[in-house]
């Protein structure tokens, strides 16, 4: 079995690099700069030379605010893409993994967001990705899987707990932080083994939402690495989401469901959903903070 990833070098591509090495599992990675995923061509000639079993599409235009005035390459990477993998997966009959987003659905909810709920994107980066999420399950259903992620963070990359980190241990100011958008902070280490697990187990295929479990508003997960750090919680000053506007509309709501996680493997095996963002996080932050000081 040998996974080819697309995405590589991006913070889900090398949190799946460590965890399939940690497993002693064969795996090809491929970068924007080796192959782009725009090309069904480029794509085909590197399926077809390495038959992998597993295709995972980790690769994405992820600036959401600039998407929104580049549309045209948002959807070409995030929806053409995507399709393209998917329908060369289908010839050489590998097992297809796209990787999704909170923002498929509108935020206008209270309560966790099914995987069935309707799909309203109110951003062109959350339509592009729904959009690919549309045409994988007409394409590919038999053979692919769907997870929808959120609020992905790192050692590696720019990202929310980086930059808070940063703030918390080289800065002595305070820091305003949103508190009125709540989703589920989501270690990527975690998502990657969630992936490999998943697919490992031979889960029916379809949607996952593989986030971390509970919820937290931004204001309330930058006080938590503030806390980890050793910093002072006081610092960080909470403000509305109207006193910080970008060019895309971002989910007020985007808590993602878990019940899809129930469904056994086609050996019986269950997945349980990804343990508390709060714990996974404390986990993640010494070598957040590592790599802080590192630069």
């Amino acid at each position: 079995m040998t996974w080819l990833i697309f995405g590589i070098n991006g913070q889900l591509g090398s949190s799946l690099t460590v965890a399939l090495e940690e497993r002693g599992i064969d795996f090809i990675g491929s970068s924007s700069n080796e192959v782009d995923i725009r090309s069904i061509a480029d794509i085909n000639r590197l399926l077809s030379s390495k038959v992998p079993s597993v295709v995972i599409n980790a690769a994405a235009w992820t600036d959401v605010d600039r998407a929104e005035t580049n549309s045209e390459v948002a959807f070409a990477v995030n929806a053409s893409g995507a399709i393209n993998l998917a329908e060369a997966s289908k010839t050489i009959g590998a097992t297809f993994v796209q990787i999704s987003t909170d923002y498929v659905f509108s935020g206008n909810s209270s309560s966790p967001w099914l995987e069935t709920a309707q799909r309203a994107p109110i951003s062109v980066y959350g339509a592009s990705k729904a959009r690919a999420e549309e045409a994988i399950e007409l394409i590919y259903p038999d053979q692919s899987y769907i997870f929808r992620t959120a609020w992905l963070y790192s050692a590696w990359g720019k990202n929310f707990v980086r930059t808070m980190t940063r703030l918390a241990l080289k800065n002595e100011d305070a820091v305003s932080v949103v508190d009125d958008q709540i989703g589920q902070p989501t270690f990527a280490m975690d998502l990657a083994n969630q992936i490999i697990d998943s697919v490992l187990a031979r889960l029916p295929f379809g949607i996952y939402h593989a986030t971390n479990s509970g919820n937290a508003s931004w204001f309330e997960f930058a006080q938590e690495v503030f806390r980890l750090t050793g910093a002072s919680v006081d610092r960080v000053k909470p403000i509305p989401s109207t006193s910080f506007i970008r060019p895309a509309r971002r989910p007020t709501y985007s808590v993602l469901g878990h019940d899809a996680w129930s469904a056994p493997g086609i050996e019986g095996t269950r997945i349980p959903e990804m343990r508390n963002w709060r714990i996974a996080l404390a986990a993640a932050m010494p070598s957040i903070i590592s790599s802080i000081y590192a630069e």
